[in-house]
């Protein structure tokens, strides 16, 4: 019998429980990996304390390990009635040790423990991301020695403007994506706190060994107020989301120039067909789907980067029911982001420049800024010589 852990001999309604437990049994699959790293060292700690005995916790331990390697190998599954990966692991205890099995939850609730299991996932998925942006600017500065030296016409207004060259291009989302890894550095820093042992946000009413745990876990330190660490819930998703949206506004962006420059009426850039989809209905297109999505995906990030900022806004302290619905937008997010720049690296490592096309449209009125400083370096002020040059192109262009 698979029972649920705040189970006291009542039966809930059928279809409240099935609206309150929502998908949360799938969802948890993607975190269940750090509940039990988590259950492991918060095991050793109230060993630690002599809350559990030696042989007591090397069998908890071990039967964690049994069950850690039937997640990796798909073999487990959370059930619906057991509603999150909390339940699902202290049952699976249970079934496996008895009473040594209903030791575990001693000491938390499953409100620091959802806490402590997103906080290690979030940890992971920052550092995976923060690789990604550097290879992805790698690549960017080989882009840059193959093409830097080639000049197109820069744009205002979607109208020829000055002219640039492609290594001052690539290297405006090189040096954009040195100042995410800033950001995503502040934002590791403020997760990388443990919240393990503040129960319910009010702590909990027996001596613990919270640094003990926060060390085992790789935390560089505690989260001490319990009050506080409910409350960041909602708040360090909306940080974690804000700097991901940030990579994403950047990808968003370069993606827009890339579809725009490889148009075939302007041709600064070439697209390789393989990078490339078709359409069902006109045999000659070949679309640029992979940089459309990536700048919808931005969109997506940005949604749910809403959702965790407003959803918490106006609660009390302390937990509520509402902060189930904040896992799955951050699991999705992750994913949404590593997917996109993984994509933006594959586009640079394939992109050619046109040079021909590029340098042959720098026209004449392109150089007229110039022409305008080469009379200022002559002695001529600065509005005497715009309006000089401007009579050649005419006022109305200006």
């Amino acid at each position: 019998m698979n029972e649920k852990l705040w189970e006291k001999g009542y039966k809930v309604n059928e279809e409240v429980e099935k609206f309150t437990v929502g998908d949360d049994y799938i969802t948890d699959m993607k975190i269940i990996e750090y509940d039990i790293k988590a259950s492991v060292v918060h095991s050793r700690m109230l060993r630690k304390i002599g809350l559990l005995s030696a042989e007591e916790q090397r069998k908890i331990e071990e039967a964690l390990s049994e069950l850690l390697n039937l997640v990796k190998e798909g073999k487990f599954q959370i059930k619906p009635e057991e509603e999150d990966c909390h339940t699902a692991i202290e049952n699976f205890l249970v079934k496996k040790l008895g009473e040594i099995g209903k030791k575990i939850h001693t000491a938390r609730s499953r409100n620091d423990q959802v806490l402590t299991a997103l906080r290690l996932m979030y940890k992971e998925e920052l550092k995976e991301i923060e690789s990604l942006l550097k290879e992805l600017q790698k690549t960017l500065g080989k882009f840059i020695e193959k093409f830097g030296d080639v000049k197109f016409p820069g744009y205002t207004h979607t109208r020829k403007a000055m002219p640039t060259d492609f290594a001052t291009w690539a290297g405006a989302l090189k040096d954009a994506l040195e100042d995410d890894l800033k950001l995503l550095k502040t934002a590791y820093e403020i997760v990388d706190q443990s919240p393990l042992g503040t129960g319910a946000g009010y702590g909990v009413p027996i001596d613990i060994d919270r640094e003990f745990t926060a060390k085992e876990l790789g935390f560089s330190r505690v989260q001490w107020n319990p009050i506080y660490t409910q409350n960041s819930r909602g708040k360090f998703e909306y940080l974690i989301l804000h700097t991901l949206s940030q990579i994403s506004y950047d990808l968003n962006r370069f993606a827009s120039d890339i579809i725009f420059f490889s148009l075939p009426e302007i041709g600064y850039l070439k697209l390789p067909k393989e990078l490339c989809t078709g359409s069902s209905i006109m045999p000659h297109k070949i679309n640029p789907d992979p940089l459309e999505l990536v700048r919808a995906y931005h969109h997506a990030i940005v949604s749910k980067m809403l959702m965790t900022v407003t959803l918490p806004s106006n609660l009390i302290f302390g937990y509520h029911r509402d902060f189930q619905l904040l896992k799955k937008p951050m699991i999705e997010a992750f994913e949404i982001s590593k997917n996109i720049v993984r994509i933006m690296k594959i586009i640079f490592d394939h992109l050619e420049v046109d040079k021909e096309r590029s340098e042959s449209s720098i026209t004449e009125e392109v150089l007229a800024t110039h022409r305008v400083y080469e009379l200022v370096k002559q002695g001529v002020p600065f509005r005497d010589a715009y309006r000089m040059v401007a009579e050649k192109y005419g006022r109305e262009k200006d």
